[in-house]
């Protein structure tokens, strides 16, 4: 159920100008009341959230210091036994997912299911919106959503996506450079974007729908490659399989952007990764378009996708100049978070009025503060953390694993209110190894013996 302060907080996303422009001063008190609220409902819900409570000896939440340890490491989501899967013991990943959902999926039919997609098919089937996400070793995050999550977050993205250069209204052609069908929340935006942004049957987008499975085995594959453990008949098997699909998606990509090309003085919206931005760039050279030929009022939002693809040094450079004077919006967001956070006209990233901000030093115990850590400039570099308000199907604190520069100055250098964080987002596992939370091992350890793993 929904607490009077958190809806009027979310609620404020309608008018985004000022949810986007509050005063710090203003908005922590209403936040701070919000998350108690929150809180209380959910400490009897969630058998995890209970057990951090009691080990932090915190029983209300008054300030973002109170806050913090209540929080959720990242590595939460993926932290059941990968044999669950492996040996489709369906029955004990629900008993895992029941950690850490308000929602009972203990009842949700699991016979006969055979991989990954037929166990979030079945979930979804129950009316539990589960999204899935990989991880670097091949294993899939599992985050449970609510029919009503799912209204709330299109609301949002009806707002926020491409605030503050352009509002919403459904009449564009959409193209979309990734699967429409799939358990994924990139494909889930892409949905959402058809409803808020699309006129009726131009919604343009790869036809292939997205295996979370498939995804996962090859990523875990090439873990074992790596490691000298996977068998050269696998690997054969995987290369050639690999090289099939590879064709095949090429070519349904290269189908794609010659439509794009086909579409550019239109104010069409489109979003994909830089990776695919580069074959459209390549495309129109071939087709001998120049730079800079697309409408105005087009919509282009690129991101990601750079990972193991060999790409030239100056590709951003390549694709902005292809594009030219069009809109180019930017938002960070992840799978866990409901609320994405728009980039502003100095390049700046603000949050919402239901999205809590915190960032802390790399371990995710202390909260970072004006006060002790910032520097001349009034920013400090630390972890991510934040309790997203929206999430009735789950705890919506997370502590993730980005390392952000946030500038905890009054005003941003757009003129609205901050705090806001810098565009200089990174991995903390970018430079390799394990990302080490220090709550993480308790949190896991607390699920392997609530599951009996």
């Amino acid at each position: 159920m929904m607490t009077p302060t958190r809806q009027a907080l979310l609620d404020r996303i309608t008018d985004p100008d000022r949810a986007y422009d509050t005063p710090a001063a203003e908005l922590l008190p209403l936040q701070m009341a919000a998350a108690q609220e929150l809180f209380a409902q959910r400490i009897t819900q969630i058998p995890l959230l209970r057990q951090r409570a009691a080990d932090a000896g915190i029983s209300q939440i008054r300030s973002p210091e109170d806050l913090l340890p209540l929080l959720f490491a990242h590595t939460v989501y993926k932290s059941y036994p990968q044999s669950f899967v492996d040996q489709g013991r369906w029955d004990r990943l629900l008993q895992w997912m029941q950690t850490l959902s308000v929602a009972d999926v203990s009842q949700v039919d699991v016979r006969g299911v055979t991989d990954v997609d037929d166990f979030l098919e079945r979930l979804w089937a129950a009316g539990h919106g589960v999204l899935a996400s990989s991880g670097s070793g091949g294993k899939c995050s599992f985050l449970n959503h609510t029919p009503g999550d799912r209204e709330l977050k299109a609301r949002h993205f009806k707002h926020t996506t491409a605030w503050p250069l352009a509002r919403s209204a459904p009449d564009r052609a959409l193209f979309w450079l990734g699967p429409i069908k799939g358990f994924n929340s990139a494909v889930e935006s892409a949905q959402i974007n058809r409803v808020n942004w699309g006129r009726p049957g131009a919604m343009h987008a790869l036809g292939t729908p997205l295996r979370i499975g498939e995804v996962n085995r090859g990523i875990a594959l090439r873990k074992r490659m790596a490691e000298g453990s996977a068998t050269p008949g696998e690997i054969a098997a995987a290369e050639a399989d690999a090289a099939a699909k590879a064709e095949q998606g090429r070519a349904e990509l290269l189908a794609l952007a010659d439509h794009i090309l086909d579409h550019r003085h239109e104010p069409i919206m489109l979003s994909g990764l830089w990776a695919q931005h580069m074959v459209i760039l390549q495309r129109a050279g071939e087709r001998g378009i120049p730079d800079g030929d697309f409408h105005r009022q087009a919509i282009v939002m690129a991101g990601g996708g750079v990972k193991g693809i060999a790409l030239p040094p100056d590709y951003q450079t390549q694709v902005d100049r292809f594009y030219g004077d069009v809109i180019r919006p930017g938002a960070y967001g992840m799978t866990e978070l409901a609320q994405m956070m728009p980039r502003c006209e100095a390049g700046r990233y603000h949050r919402a009025p239901g999205l809590v901000w915190l960032v802390s030093d790399e371990q995710g115990e202390r909260l970072l503060s004006a006060e002790h850590d910032a520097d001349a400039n009034g920013q400090a570099t630390g972890r991510f953390a934040f309790l997203d308000l929206l999430h009735e199907g789950r705890w919506g604190g997370l502590i993730t694993g980005d390392k952000v520069t946030i500038d905890f100055n009054e005003r941003c250098p757009c003129g609205r209110h901050g705090p806001t964080l810098l565009d200089s987002i990174s991995r903390y596992t970018t430079g390799g190894g394990d990302d080490n939370i220090g709550c993480a091992g308790t949190i896991d350890a607390y699920i392997r013996g609530a599951v009996g793993a």
